[in-house]
């Protein structure tokens, strides 16, 4: 059964805490809080300030991924504010083992990203030091988007070298995820899923946890 991530970004701000009891009371693992900079993704989002204000409301894991453009200049920042994982893009710094070096060395657990259009071969070097695993399901930047089956194949080939390296990073999905969807990426060897308005935007955000959850049994 696939953990869930639920993404903050299609939350109701004014009332953030009580979307976030809500989803943790309704199952899900993971709260996934996406860091956008206007400039490695056309977006602008949260800042360190929402990840130390979320902290001592809730008890899920924080799953913040950092689309910004040379993340190192925040790495401190997100692991000061209470960050339990953070993830950064190989797009995105020259310099991806130093990045995830840094978040090692806070104590914190390292995911790397990676885009639609860039190939798992990009990351092998770095897979030994990572928890996890983000495999865009989407182009990032923007939620409500439809998932891309073919990105599928990254997951098998993640699962694959994971097993043959005695590797135990999780491999997470992200964008157009729902209960149709999640079954695919779930049999190619994903175990956490992120969904935002697919749960935040239903009358019933409980019951959009558990059918992620039931079609992955």
């Amino acid at each position: 059964m696939i953990k869930i991530a639920t993404s903050i970004l299609s939350a109701d701000y004014v009332n953030l805490q009580r979307d976030i009891e809500k989803v943790d009371k309704g199952g899900a693992e993971l709260l996934h809080i996406d860091i956008m900079d206007g400039a490695f993704v056309p977006a602008l989002s949260y800042g360190p300030g929402w990840v130390k204000a979320i902290k001592p409301i809730t008890n899920l894991t924080l799953d913040v991924h950092m689309m910004v453009q040379n993340p190192e200049r925040y790495i401190d920042d997100f692991a000061d504010a209470g960050a339990d994982i953070i993830g950064v893009h190989k797009e995105a710094t020259p310099h991806i083992h130093r990045a995830l070096q840094m978040i090692k060395n806070r104590n914190v657990k390292a995911e790397v990203v990676i885009n639609p259009g860039t190939p798992v071969s990009a990351i092998t070097p770095v897979l030994y030091m990572v928890d996890q695993v983000l495999v865009m399901t989407v182009n990032p930047g923007f939620g409500g988007q439809k998932f891309l089956h073919e990105t599928v194949k990254k997951i098998t080939e993640l699962d694959k070298i994971k097993k043959e390296q005695g590797l135990n990073f999780d491999i997470e999905i992200d964008g157009g995820v729902n209960e149709t969807t999640v079954v695919g990426a779930y049999k190619a060897g994903a175990t956490v899923a992120v969904a935002g308005s697919y749960i935040f935007n239903a009358d019933d955000p409980v019951l959009k946890i558990k059918a992620l959850k039931d079609a992955t049994r």
